[in-house]
């Protein structure tokens, strides 16, 4: 029965038991299905074929317009209380849930598309390393969609599972049983245990490959799945889907709700007008309206009550909910069709992934954005460098170089990269000549580092570094002459301006972020010893030659001139480090070499001291120069960022990378800036810590603010039933920035803390959050939502940002090269950072002012119609009776008032996309939510009341007591023709943007009108259908009369009179920034280029994206490659996957298949 019901979509209920520990065992499916381990199968559909009318039909009615539409139905099939007939309620909410049931169906189709595109692909999940065709059962990865850095990284399966190799007989018959922790959200933990032939082995993270890793560099590997589908690290970290819905929904839903209250109080006052009537003038009217039996003035109140909910329905609006599905709908096609929005290089168009959303564009306050992949590139370049007290490489302006220079010609170099770029042939000229500097710079670049060489064709060589920086640095020197070309554990071999020349490998002196630098010493086949070191200026210079204080000396004079260079490197954003070597004594080596075995091999403290053997021996360094490597921004960054700060939208940085990283593209992309008053960094270990340099830096911003948040406290939603608190915004004096690690953001996300995080960081004018996890990310844009009640928007590329683009109002997808899934998850994607400008200072803003100017427009002419009525009953006795006619009733809004407003609503721009980005400024009444709110309403119902007094009244006044001019009397039934034509006219004066299809709408539906009235009143249809028209020639007969059209006149204009002088006045008296920018009639010039940042800064630009620990596996011979275990039969391709630079995906074998021939 349970397995029924889930085929047909319906979950029995069951209580969920919460897993303690993951228990499996290789090859035994029966052991491993019976405790119910989720698969790699995702659902995200929501109906099948048996399920979809039942489900649609019960979700529809759960809005109270539908809801209350069909209790009218049935009210009006009792006779006693029904004064219209039923098609009046059943033509328009037929209409709207088929309409509605069309939608919802065509974006579950989506749905199921998708869900089979994503289950048919090859396995993803966490995998136990089984064993690898690598030395010592090593791979290599890269985890961009895990943590956003492109580093290869290694991972190692156990001895005793890699003797399994890539034997298909030896895995089929692995037993091994594992027990480890239950799914959980932690990237870099794993405990675990492997049972194996009565032996047990321990796991740790070392030894798992997570969901989202990329194999490179690895032909083939073996694992063993251990959590699968929503288990997986990656997918707990993805946080919950939830349905999104905007402030203007969450409003709507309450003043539907209000439209109900004041309805029943319209009703209520009718109801009891007709029982104080009844009771004092009913009797008079008995001869003629005899009562029932039984009936009384109570009774009949009460029964009057119900007629008139079903004749004031009008006022409840049924078709609002489609209308805004289509206006969205329509929007949304804008976003997909936009050719500005389309990125040819891929091939990659916006798109509008949701169509429920829109409008919130136009209401933005903070975004959320990821680094890697999303502001920049995920491509480094060597870009500048500095040798002996003489730049190289393009100027300060970035950019403006390269199209005044040509490339440099590297043919001369048959090593040379094709792909590398420089634009500067004095460089290239100095090597050849063969100055002994420049030549001593590049020699260090082609020995100092942990890059991995392949070459599977003579001259062609692929470099898989654990570092891009290092991989521009070594592919830098490659193309000047000096080719890293192969390593052993015990030496480096370089060819050298054309020469091979093999370097005995003495020590290779790690990386760590503490430490800053590395550093290898080798010997050359002269026999002379030599140090060289790469790391940030800061850590060099404190290690130069004391001679170098003396600024008599020549060398000294290239020592500030190159670090002058650094600083202008800084400037301009690059990415620095400095270089510098030293000759060692043969002798001193050998002693030093004993010393660094003996601390290498302690059991106590051998970590510091190793760094005291490497601040040895790294003392009295004589500088080389510097390199400056680009980490290219995606284009327009930079002015985008502006831009949207213009608009009052607070950005910020959440990225995975390591702190210099961030801090280094703050600068690059204007988010940080040298003019600043300050940049906090807040990097603590401990809570108390945390809490303190958050203070400070709060006090610092606003020495006399109060020490304690000023925090309102209100009710929202339904019922008021949701509490609220809104922390309010602090203003300061001056330009700050907040820079804060993830591990002291971790502190700082805690219940006792966040407040004070909040404060801090809204104070600031850039906050960057380095080294976050993916739910740390998620969590900082659940703060903001919570204690501002702002609109959030969070925009990223890879796996590690889905938390953060589930968790904002919006969420963004960049289709980058991290993968599919941010853009999988999200609300809007497209292929650039830049056009994140256009999406919300055009689209966004548009469509926020055509939802409004519907809004506004529906209710006026609902609430329009609807008191006409309630005016009415004054004059009718309390009876129930209708000004109008049941076919203009049941056409008003489904024909006469639609086709305009929604050519309004798709149609209408204030202000053209130029201007828009001229003055961005025009996006704030969005953020301030100006145009629609309760406030709003309240006007339109005003104005309403006085437009339907007027449409009354003045008709009544002129036709009580008149003649026509052969002194019959005139029929002014027909006196509801000033309703549409008004409203219509109205319509007009809110236009901004003419089309011809607004103009065939506006003029298409006042004919339509006409025609219609004159059909359904002809001698045709009274003789067709004559209890459905009795009213035969009415039209022709009142419309003919000149009396009847000077009355429609003074009508339209008393009516469009207010509005008209309104708006005069406001835009002479109080314009707002959008009657500015209309009023100017001068073409906006192009937006102003970001002007180059002042090289005369005095900042670090280090930022080495470096990992421990590759020191240990270069000279113990694990990192390299020896004839690898041959598996032909499953990889048959030719050329590397890094020249392809493509992922390599585990492969699922199947009980019993045999492997495939080898071609």
């Amino acid at each position: 029965m349970g397995s029924l019901l889930s085929r047909l979509g319906l979950e029995c209920g069951r209580k969920e038991v919460k897993e303690e520990e993951r228990h499996l065992r290789a090859n035994d499916r029966e052991f491993n299905l019976s405790y119910e381990y989720a698969d790699n199968a995702i659902k995200t559909s929501k109906y099948n074929f048996f399920t979809f009318l039942p489900l649609n039909l019960f979700e529809q009615f759960q809005r109270l317009a539908n809801a209350y539409f069909l209790f009218l139905l049935c009210l009006q099939l009792i006779p006693e209380i029904s004064s219209l007939s039923w098609f009046t309620t059943v033509v328009p909410l037929v209409l709207v849930l088929s309409m509605t049931m069309a939608k919802d169906g065509s974006d579950d189709i989506n749905r199921h598309r998708c869900d089979r595109q994503v289950n048919n692909r090859k396995v993803e999940a966490d995998l136990l390393l089984l064993s690898s065709s690598e030395p010592l059962n090593l791979v290599y990865i890269e985890t961009a969609e895990l943590d956003g850095e492109t580093n290869l990284k290694v991972k190692q399966a156990l001895t005793v599972t890699g003797e399994l190799e890539d034997s298909i007989e030896k895995l089929a018959n692995f037993n091994g049983e594992v027990r480890c922790e239950p799914p959980n959200n932690r990237l870099d933990k794993f405990t675990g245990t492997l049972t194996l032939k009565g032996e047990t082995y321990s796991l740790d993270n070392e030894r798992v490959l997570l969901r989202g890793c990329t194999l490179r560099n690895t032909q083939w590997c073996f694992g063993l799945v251990v959590f699968g589908g929503p288990d997986t690290k990656l997918m707990q970290n993805c946080g919950k889907t939830t349905l999104k819905r905007t402030s203007i929904d969450r409003l709507m839903n309450v003043l539907v709700l209000s439209i109900f209250g004041f309805l029943a109080v319209m009703c209520l006052i009718l109801a009891v007008g007709n029982g104080i009537w009844e009771y004092q003038e009913g009797s008079k009217f008995a001869a003629f309206l005899p009562k029932q039996e039984g009936v009384n003035a109570p009774l009949s109140a009460f029964l009057t009550f119900w007629s008139y909910v079903i004749i004031l329905n009008t006022v409840v609006p049924i078709s609002l909910y489609v209308s805004v599905e289509i206006i969205r709908l329509g929007n949304s096609f804008y976003i997909d069709w936009d050719r500005k929005m389309y990125y040819p290089k891929s091939d990659t168009p916006a798109e509008a992934r949701t169509t429920t959303l829109n409008e919130e564009l136009g209401q933005i306050s903070y975004i959320f954005s990821d680094k890697t992949g999303t502001l920049t590139q995920n491509i480094m370049t060597f870009n500048k460098c500095s040798i002996n007290g003489k730049s190289y490489g393009m100027d300060g302006n970035r950019g403006r170089y390269v199209h005044k220079t040509e490339k440099v010609d590297f043919s001369w170099n048959n090593l040379a990269d094709p792909k590398f770029c420089f634009h500067d042939h004095s460089l290239v000229e100095v090597v050849r000549e063969g100055n002994p500097e420049v030549q001593a710079f590049f020699r260090l670049l082609a020995l100092c580092h942990t890059v991995m060489p392949e070459e599977k064709k003579e001259g062609e060589l692929y470099y898989q570094a654990q570092s891009p920086d290092e991989g521009a640095l070594v592919t830098a020197a490659r193309n000047f002459g000096f080719v890293f070309r192969s390593r052993t554990p015990e030496s480096i071999t370089v060819v050298e301006m054309g020469e091979l020349v093999t370097y005995e490998l003495l020590a290779v002196l790690d990386f760590n972020n503490v430490r800053k630098r590395m550093s290898v010493i080798v010997r050359s086949p002269e026999g002379k010893l030599t140090l060289y070191c790469k790391g940030a200026d800061t850590i060099i210079f404190e290690r130069l030659n004391p001679s170098c204080s003396k600024l008599k000396e020549p060398l000294c004079v290239s020592v500030f001139r190159i670090l002058y260079f650094l600083w202008s490197y800084a400037g301009d954003g690059l990415r620095t480090l400095a270089l510098a070597y030293k000759d060692i004594d043969p002798k001193y080596m050998e002693e030093w070499k004993l010393r660094h075995h003996e601390a290498s091999t302690a059991m106590d403290e051998r970590e510091e001291k190793l760094d005291a053997l490497y601040e040895e021996i790294e003392e009295g360094l004589l500088l080389l120069g510097s390199t400056a490597v680009e980490d290219k921004l995606q284009d327009g960054v930079p002015q985008t960022i502006e831009q949207l700060s213009k608009a009052d939208i607070k950005i910020w940085v959440l990225t995975g990378d390591k702190q210099e990283t961030a801090e280094n593209i703050g600068y690059s992309c204007n988010m940080l800036r040298e003019e600043m008053t300050e940049v906090f960094i807040v990097s603590a270990n401990t809570a108390e810590e945390v809490r303190k340099e958050l203070q400070t830096a709060r006090r610092k911003m606003r020495p006399d603010g109060p020490e304690e948040p000023t925090v309102t406290k209100s009710r929202s939603g339904l019922f008021c039933l949701l509490k609220t608190e809104t922390v309010a915004d602090e203003p300061v004096d001056g330009e700050y920035a907040m820079v804060i690690n993830g591990h002291s953001l971790a502190f700082a996300l805690e219940k006792d803390m966040e407040m004070e995080l909040l404060r801090t960081a809204c104070m600031c004018q850039t906050v960057i959050c380095c080294r976050v996890t993916p739910l740390q990310k998620a969590q900082v844009v659940e703060l903001v939502k919570k204690y501002k009640q702002a609109i959030t928007l969070a925009i990223g590329d890879g796996a590690n940002d889905v938390s953060m683009i589930k968790a904002a109002h919006i969420g963004v997808g960049i289709s980058g090269q991290e993968g599919m899934q941010a853009v999988l998850s999200s609300d809007f994607s497209f292929a650039q950072f830049r056009y994140l400008q256009r999406l919300l200072l055009v689209h966004g803003r548009w469509s926020y002012l055509r939802m409004c100017k519907f809004l506004r427009y529906f209710f006026y002419k609902n609430f329009t119609f609807t008191f006409v009525h309630f005016w009415y009953g004054f004059f009718c006795g309390f009876s129930a009776q209708t000004v109008y006619d049941e076919w203009f009733i049941t056409l008003y809004n489904l024909v006469y008032t639609a086709l305009p407003v929604l050519a309004l609503s798709l149609f209408d721009q204030d202000v053209n996309d130029r201007w828009s980005f001229q003055y961005p400024k025009l996006y704030a009444p969005g953020q301030l939510n100006q145009y629609f709110s309760k406030r709003a309403f309240v006007y339109t119902v005003l104005h309403s009341g006085y437009s339907s007094l007027v449409l009354f009244f003045i008709p009544w006044a002129a036709m009580y007591d008149t003649v026509r001019d052969d002194g019959k009397d005139i029929v002014d039934y027909q006196s509801f023709a000033l309703l549409a034509q008004t409203c219509l006219l109205i319509l007009g004066l809110d236009t901004h943007y003419w089309t011809s299809v607004n103009q065939f709408f506006l003029w298409g539906s006042l004919c339509v009108y006409f025609a219609v009235i004159f059909t359904m009143y002809s001698n045709g249809m009274f003789l067709i259908f004559t209890s459905s028209f009795p009213f035969i020639g009415t039209a022709r007969n009142s419309l003919n009369q000149p009396n009847v059209w000077l009355t429609m006149l003074l009508t339209s204009i008393l009516c469009v009179l207010p509005v008209v002088a309104y708006r005069f006045l406001r835009i002479l008296l109080w314009p707002t920034i959008n009657d500015k920018v209309r009023q100017d009639k001068v073409l906006p010039p192009a937006p102003r280029r970001v002007q180059a940042r002042r090289a005369s800064t005095r900042r670090s630009g280090y930022a080495f994206s470096h990992a421990q620990g590759y020191g240990d596996l270069v000279t113990s011979g694990k990192f390299l490659r020896w004839t690898p275990k041959s598996r032909p039969a499953l990889f048959s391709q030719t050329d590397s996957p890094l020249a392809q630079t493509q992922p390599q995906f585990y492969r699922t074998i199947i009980e019993g298949e045999e492997p495939p021939l080898s071609p």
